[in-house]
């Protein structure tokens, strides 16, 4: 049965990339799209799986990711060990996706969802977060309602672990954004309703995105909300290359380097000791980068 989970949940992560990739189309017409088929070796040089990379730049949205991926064989004993098990045999596949949208009144959002096996242990994980840059409440409440309803029970403990990992601790552990869902080592021992669970949350994404993004996209903006946008660009880039735990897993099992760092803006700002307007908007955003019961 486990043999049969892996491959439906293989092909269900390729087909969910079709369809998100077909919801920025319909946002982006012009949208340029550069897809790259990639194979790799494990860590002893045997034929270890491969994916598909699909980067795009377009006028909503300037840089985004869509990738999958099913790659197996052996891996770095060390980083093994690291892992649930000490087995350095590993199967995974799984989509990861980011969208770095032009316009700051859209959030930047991005999401995983994958399966693992290493050795006898199998087990999920994923999750979708949102990198909002202008206060608009209702649309956080949205976001977050979407994960709430789809979650269930889970809802809670995953939120509670999205505002506890998305977390620049460097920077007085200020979220990179205004959270969302975060699980891993998911396996709750029944692999038909954990399967069927994490399936069912990779599908909400559209849902939970999409309708924000088509709302703010062509309102108009200002050069501050830009000058913002790119210096919490900035804090993306500080949290993906140095706390990133998914960032590491590409780099430590033999991974592309240039899809592993797609999750990385085209443009970002660092300026010595920034802080936005006091009593503007933007000051406003820096109170909603903490932990809050947004659903």
């Amino acid at each position: 049965m486990l043999e049969q989970k892996k491959q439906e949940f293989s092909e269900h992560v390729k087909a969910l990339q079709d369809q998100i990739c077909d919801q920025m189309r319909a946002m982006d017409p012009n949208i340029e799209l550069n897809e790259d088929i990639w194979h790799r070796s494990d860590f002893k040089g045997d034929p270890g799986g491969g994916g598909i990379t699909r980067a795009f730049q377009g006028e909503v949205f300037e840089n985004a990711g869509v990738n999958t991926s099913e790659i197996y064989g052996s891996i770095n004993p060390d980083f093994a060990k690291k892992l649930k098990g000490d087995s350095d045999q590993l199967w995974a596949a799984g989509i990861s996706l980011i969208l770095h949208p032009r316009n700051p009144r859209v959030p930047t959002v991005h999401a995983n969802f994958r399966m693992i096996q290493q050795g006898e242990s199998f087990w999920f994980g994923g999750g979708a977060d949102l990198t909002p840059y202008y206060p608009y409440e209702e649309d956080f409440k949205y976001f977050h309602g979407v994960w709430k309803q789809a979650c269930g029970d889970d809802y809670e403990w995953m939120k509670k672990e999205c505002d506890e990992y998305f977390v620049n601790h460097h920077r007085n552990k200020e979220m990179r954004g205004i959270g969302g869902i975060f699980f891993d080592h998911y396996n709750k021992g029944d692999l038909e309703q954990d399967f069927i669970m994490v399936k069912g949350l990779s599908e909400k994404f559209i849902e939970s995105y999409f309708p924000i993004a088509k709302k703010r996209v062509n309102e108009e903006f200002t050069p501050e909300d830009e000058d913002f946008q790119l210096h919490r660009r900035g804090r993306y880039v500080e949290f993906n290359l140095l706390h990133d735990r998914g960032t590491l897993f590409g780099l430590k099992t033999n991974g592309r380097t240039d899809s592993i760092l797609i999750s990385l803006p085209g443009r970002c700002k660092f300026t010595y000791r920034y802080s936005p307007k006091e009593g503007g908007p933007h000051a406003q955003m820096m109170d909603y980068y903490h932990p809050k019961d947004w659903a």
